[in-house]
């Protein structure tokens, strides 16, 4: 399984959808301006008096999928280097492991870590299954999302995803969902410039209190680069592309009078780390030929991060995580193999039983070091922990050219979207903390 790179299951995921829509209460449209299709809940105007009814304000999330930090520059992404210079920013803002697409972009929208959400990564084994699948299915998520807490209160919500399987996971929670009917083949993802129309689209058509947007050119081409430098004017023009659209969006927000009302806030999933072709790790053979753990091991390879999980008697459990570590630690390239009972981690069981990271510059291919993960842009390692996260908008709450220095996470965006929109604390505490 690659990381973040559905190569199959793509036609099963649409019919899944399908499925979704046909068995609940939502309708499918399409935007008159754009020709785009949406699906709505049917009924999805808010009552008479309800708190959507009495507010102006409106808050846009959008990740720059993949973004480094130190692409944020006033040549390379003017707007966003403007926004971030405007606004309240967090230069030590990090992800959460596992830092990869799918568990970053779950924490953002409940506010947890993967050990409440059950989502620790992009692919894990699947033990009621038997196998290695993405966590792209609504029921993956076991917690209420931001999305869920404002519509309940009669606020309105929009998602406008541009990976296939960011589409799955969240489902038929928003209130107005883009349904995307292209995506890159391979990628599993649309173009920035379609999401943008989408982005624009539902805006005109819905205006939701809250757009969660996901913007994945940066982070694709940033895949498919050999080193970081090979294709680092393709790297370059993405980010400009993204750039530009993000600037198109603010100045639109700005031409219509609602920037005044409204909080922008940018953010990335991970950064992007690259490996030379050599600098690859397999861990799934050396686990075969143990003899304790030969048979009773699988793993659900996430590029930066290694999975591994013991299908062997669980009175060996102790053993074999050992066992696991050593031999994982005495592998070129690893950096670290974590008992997930690390208290620290907050991944949950549906992460395995030993957490593998790889050094800078390296990657994981399981089990096949041919295969399995030929792509040399990598991320899910610490070394793509740090990620651009600033706030921008023209609403009061958004404070002029603020530097903090506290270490802010993708978990915090929950809590601050609940603040902005005067949301009570859930009983079951948010673990990220508002930042406004």
């Amino acid at each position: 399984m690659c990381q973040d790179t559905p190569l199959a299951g793509s036609p099963e995921r649409a019919a899944r959808r399908l499925a979704e829509i046909r068995a609940s209460r939502r309708s499918v449209l399409t935007a008159a301006a754009s020709g785009l299709a949406f699906s709505s809940a049917v009924g999805a105007a808010a009552p008479a008096g309800a708190a959507s009814a009495r507010t102006k304000k409106r808050c846009y999330v959008l990740v720059t999928d993949g973004c480094r930090p130190d692409e944020i520059t006033p040549t390379l992404t003017p707007n966003l280097h403007a926004l971030r210079s405007g606004g309240m920013w967090w230069p030590r803002a990090t992800s959460m492991p596992v830092m990869e697409t799918i568990p970053n972009h779950v924490m953002m929208m409940t506010g947890v870590r993967p050990d409440r959400s059950g989502v620790p990564a992009n692919s894990f084994y699947d033990r009621e299954l038997g196998e290695i699948r993405d966590m792209d299915r609504p029921s993956d998520i076991r917690v209420k999302t931001i999305i869920e807490r404002l519509g309940k209160r009669g606020f309105t919500t929009g998602t406008v995803l541009s990976k296939e399987y960011l589409v799955g996971i969240f489902g038929e929670r928003a209130t107005h969902r883009w349904e995307p009917e292209l995506y890159i083949p391979v990628s599993g993802h649309a173009p920035d410039l379609l999401t943008y129309n989408a982005l624009t689209s539902m805006v005109d058509e819905f205006d939701p209190h809250l757009v969660f947007v996901n913007l994945g050119d940066i982070d694709r081409v940033g895949h498919t680069d050999l080193t970081g430098t090979n294709l680092r004017l393709l790297r370059q023009a993405a980010l400009l592309d993204t750039d530009l659209l993000v600037g198109r969006f603010i100045d639109s927000l700005k031409s219509s009078g609602a920037w005044d009302h409204s909080m922008v806030i940018v953010i990335a999933d991970h950064s992007m780390d690259w490996s030379i072709p050599t600098n690859v790790i397999t861990l799934q053979g050396a686990m075969d030929e143990d003899p304790l753990l030969g048979g009773n091991v699988v793993i659900a390879d996430n590029g930066g991060a290694d999975l591994v999980y013991w299908t062997g008697p669980s009175g060996k459990l102790d053993k074999a995580v050992k066992r696991i570590q050593q031999i994982a630690e005495a592998t070129p390239g690893v950096l670290k193999a974590w008992d997930r009972r690390t208290p620290w981690l907050r991944l949950g069981p549906e992460s395995g039983d030993v957490v593998v990271f790889c050094q800078a510059g390296w990657r994981f291919s399981d089990p096949d070091p041919i295969t399995s993960n030929p792509i040399p842009g990598n991320h899910g390692h610490p070394a793509t922990r740090s990620i651009p996260f600033f706030i921008g908008g023209g609403h009061p709450v958004v404070k002029t050219g603020k530097v903090f220095s506290a270490h802010a996470r993708t978990v915090d965006v929950a809590p601050t979207v609940a603040r902005f929109f005067g949301m009570p604390t859930p009983k079951k505490r948010y673990d990220g903390k508002p930042r406004i």
